[in-house]
């Protein structure tokens, strides 16, 4: 099938879980995550109509961006938005700013502060999210829900003028069976709405969770933003 074809799909997915949840459609956006295919992929899933897309690695994105540009996918009405979803390192804070419209994956003050000092710089008002890790698995990436360097962080954001927080993203275990991964986005939620009330000054509105297999789960556990790859793009080619 085509892209446009599984965007469809997609599209009617999430239109009858939120029907299904009592939620209007427009309160969950879909986000095509893209890391690992081509540019053609991108501009292809574009012309059928999509607009915000998210990548991992920033040398990957960066092989891609001037093929995007060049198309004018970026001057479009709405423009093209491309998300970092991806563990960030600090020492890429800059270029990730200069490539990226938002990072939804801050997962310390350190990053925090050198994305705020980047953004600064380019005089760029730059959208975040903080990534909360739910599960103990070491190939997850995140702050823990009691970390002390939340708290730090979360104390620290009103004073980084250049960073406009969000919301929380997670990404849960992996499970065949989708009631083992519901907990983990109702902890988010949880703990979005207990963070909201100890950080008035602060916004916490988003809640980015749920992927191909799972995301009606966390469409009904309150996602306000999913990630689909596979489910539009079809299985990652090979590197």
């Amino acid at each position: 099938m085509s892209i446009a074809d599984n965007l469809a799909r997609v599209e009617e997915q999430m239109a009858s879980t939120c029907r299904r949840a009592g939620r209007p459609r427009d309160s969950v956006r879909l986000m095509a995550v893209s890391k690992t295919h081509p540019p053609e992929s991108i501009l292809e899933a574009h012309a059928a109509g999509m607009h915000l897309f998210g990548e991992n690695r920033v040398q990957e994105y960066a092989e891609k961006h001037a093929a995007l540009v060049a198309a004018g996918i970026f001057a479009t009405q709405p423009p093209a938005s491309v998300h970092c979803i991806g563990h960030l390192q600090s020492n890429k804070a800059v270029r990730a700013v200069q490539l990226f419209d938002a990072i939804d994956a801050v997962d310390s003050l350190r990053l925090a502060e050198r994305l705020h000092h980047a953004a600064a710089e380019l005089s760029k008002y730059l959208p975040i999210l903080i990534e909360i890790k739910l599960s103990p698995e070491e190939s997850k990436h995140g702050l823990a829900p009691d970390a002390v360097e939340l708290d730090a962080l979360l104390e620290k954001l009103p004073d980084l003028a250049h960073l406009e927080l969000r919301g929380l993203m997670t990404v849960p275990p992996y499970a065949d069976d989708l009631e083992q991964v519901r907990p983990y986005f109702r902890q988010l939620r949880q703990l979005r709405d207990s963070l909201a009330q100890q950080h008035p000054r602060l916004t916490l509105d988003e809640l980015s969770m749920g992927m191909s297999h799972d995301f009606s789960v966390a469409i009904e556990e309150g996602s306000t933003m999913v990630h689909i790859g596979t489910a539009i793009f079809g299985a990652r080619p090979s590197r």
